[in-house]
């Protein structure tokens, strides 16, 4: 009979993945180094996951769903959307500053060629209802009708990414960035 797989190895593995690839890339990692730092042999690696391209992919869900904890947790869903969309603007930027490794992991996986549709639709999926308040913002003409979702998606992105940035490079100025970023995401999204 099998041994039933552990949840710490599990973690385990992709503890030291995202250590690993944070700090050599992805293509750089061997498995062999991902066991080691992990405590478990090679073979078990290959228990969890059958491949390297599988390692990556349940990495790339796991970020993803971290990251959409910080970010939708104690959502106001009852608030306006400039107050629903500071909480997953003050909640992105926190995460990424408290979570380096992860969020320089996440970007380099974003863009990997070995990440499939269904890891790409997973990790989209915690994001649906922020989403649905973009696309009710701009039914609302809150948000100018002519921008597309997911233009508005990719800059919150991109502004929050270098809010994140400046933050690390120069805490003292953390809430000047954070408040300066919204300001320029928000009137450049509204009417």
């Amino acid at each position: 009979m099998a041994r039933p797989k552990s949840a710490d190895k599990q973690n385990a593995i992709l503890d030291a993945a995202t250590r690993l690839f944070a700090e050599r890339g992805l293509t750089a990692a061997p498995t062999s180094e991902i066991s080691k730092q992990a405590g478990v042999a090679e073979g078990t690696l290959f228990t969890y996951f059958k491949t390297k391209d599988d390692l990556i992919n349940a990495l790339y869900r796991e970020i993803k769903l971290e990251l959409a904890d910080a970010m939708m947790s104690d959502f106001p869903r009852k608030k306006n959307v400039r107050t629903r969309l500071r909480h997953v603007w003050d909640r992105y930027v926190s995460w990424g500053s408290a979570n380096p490794k992860q969020r320089k992991v996440l970007a380099q996986l974003q863009v990997s060629e070995v990440l499939t549709k269904e890891s790409r639709d997973a990790g989209s999926a915690p994001f649906v209802e922020f989403q649905a308040m973009i696309r009710d913002a701009i039914e609302q003409r809150i948000f100018q009708n002519d921008l597309p979702v997911e233009l508005i998606s990719k800059s919150l992105t991109a502004l929050v990414e270098a809010t994140i940035d400046l933050t690390v490079s120069n805490p003292s100025k953390a809430k000047n960035y954070r408040d300066s970023g919204f300001q320029m995401f928000w009137s450049g999204v509204t009417k």
